[in-house]
C-alpha cells in the first residue's frame, strides 16, 4: 500500500477518528466527560489484555529467540533517556530538573500509543510478536534512568524519595504489574482456558480502545492550549525526536529479525512518550520541573503526532525495509 494510502487509511480509521472527536470536544469545551473511575477501569483492561495476549504468544517462543530483543530493549532503555537528557542540557540549555523530567517521559513508554500500534499492525494483517509486551514492561524503567542522571548531575539526592523507593514504586506501578502479571497468566493458560476468556480480552479490545482515545483526545486538546509555554525548540523536539527514535526502532527490529509488524510496533514504542506513569514519578523526585513543559510536549505534541502521522510513517519505513 503506498505511503499516502496508509496515511489516509489511518486518518479515517475508527481509532484515530475517536481521538479526533475527543480533541474537537476538548477545543469547543464540550460537556462530554468520562468519569475518572471509568478511565482507570479502561486503562486496567487495556494493559491486562495486552499482557494476557502477549503471554500467550511468548509461551510458544524459546528464550533464545527473544534474547536479542530483550538485549536491544535494555540498550534502548538507557540510550533514549540518556541521549534526550544530554541533548536538552547541552543543545537547549535546560536546567537539570526539566531536562531529566522530559527525558523521563520520552525514555518511558506511552501505553496508549502501544495499543494503537498493535491495532494498526493487526489491521494491516501484520500482527506483532507477543514478546514486545515484555519490551514495554522493561522500557518503563527509562524513568529511573533519567532520574539517576538528574541525581548524578546535581551531585546529591534531591527530594525525600530515594532511588530505591522510586524503583520500588515503578515496579509496583500499574503498567509493569498488569503487563508482567498478565503475561504470566496468559503463558500459564491452556488453550481451553484461553478460549473461555478470549472474547473479552481480544474481541472487545479495539472498541474499548476507542473509548479511551476519545478521552485522550479531550486531554490532548487541553494541553495543546499550552503550546506557547514549551517554545519552538521543544515543540520541534517533540516531533523530531519520535521520528528519529521511531526509525531507529524499526531499523533495529529489522536487524534482529522481527516481523514487519513487530519492527513497526518496536518503532512506535521507541517513538512514544509517557504521560500517565512518568508524571507521578517526576512530581515526587523533580518537584521544581514544570508540568507545563514535560506534559505539554509528551501529551500535547508527541502523542497526537504519533497517533495521526507517526504510525503511518513508521509503517512506511518498515515497508521499505521489508520490501
Amino acid at each position: 500500500m503506498p505511503g499516502f494510502d496508509i496515511l489516509l487509511a489511518n486518518l479515517l480509521s475508527p481509532i484515530v477518528l475517536a481521538f479526533v472527536l475527543g480533541a474537537v470536544a476538548g477545543f469547543i469545551r464540550s460537556e462530554l466527560e468520562l468519569p475518572e473511575p471509568v478511565l482507570k477501569l479502561i486503562s486496567i483492561y487495556l494493559l491486562f489484555s495486552i499482557g494476557l495476549t502477549g503471554g500467550r504468544e511468548l509461551a510458544q517462543v524459546a528464550f533464545a529467540e527473544v534474547a536479542p530483543l530483550l538485549g536491544l530493549a535494555l540498550v534502548l532503555t538507557v540510550a533514549i533517556p540518556g541521549i534526550t537528557f544530554l541533548l536538552l542540557r547541552r543543545a537547549a540549555g535546560f536546567d537539570v530538573q526539566n531536562a531529566a523530567a522530559v527525558a523521563a517521559h520520552y525514555g518511558s513508554v506511552s501505553s496508549v500509543t502501544f495499543f494503537a500500534a498493535i491495532a494498526f499492525a493487526r489491521a494491516m494483517d501484520r500482527p506483532a510478536e507477543g514478546s514486545l509486551t515484555a519490551v514495554v514492561a522493561l522500557m518503563e524503567w527509562g524513568v529511573i534512568v533519567a532520574l539517576v542522571l538528574a541525581r548524578i548531575s546535581m551531585g546529591r539526592a534531591n527530594g525525600t524519595m530515594s532511588l530505591g523507593q522510586l524503583a520500588a514504586d515503578t515496579l509496583r506501578g500499574r503498567g509493569i504489574l498488569l503487563l508482567s502479571g498478565g503475561m504470566v497468566i496468559g503463558a500459564l493458560s491452556t488453550d481451553a482456558q484461553w478460549q473461555q476468556i478470549s472474547p473479552v480480552y481480544e474481541g472487545l479490545f479495539r472498541g474499548v480502545l476507542m473509548i479511551f482515545l476519545l478521552e485522550m483526545g479531550m486531554t490532548a486538546a487541553r494541553q495543546a492550549r499550552d503550546f506557547a509555554r514549551v517554545g519552538r525548540f521543544l515543540t520541534a523536539f517533540a516531533i523530531l525526536s519520535p521520528i528519529a527514535w521511531g526509525v531507529v526502532g524499526v531499523v533495529a527490529g529489522h536487524a534482529i529479525g522481527l516481523s514487519q509488524g513487530g519492527a513497526f510496533v518496536l518503532g512506535a514504542i521507541c517513538a512514544s512518550a509517557s504521560y500517565i506513569d512518568a508524571p507521578a514519578a517526576c512530581r515526587a523526585a523533580l518537584p521544581e520541573a514544570s508540568p507545563g513543559i514535560y506534559l505539554t510536549a509528551s501529551l500535547g505534541v508527541t502523542f497526537p503526532f504519533n497517533l495521526v502521522l507517526g504510525l503511518p510513517l513508521y509503517w512506511q519505513v518498515g515497508a521499505w525495509l521489508y520490501g
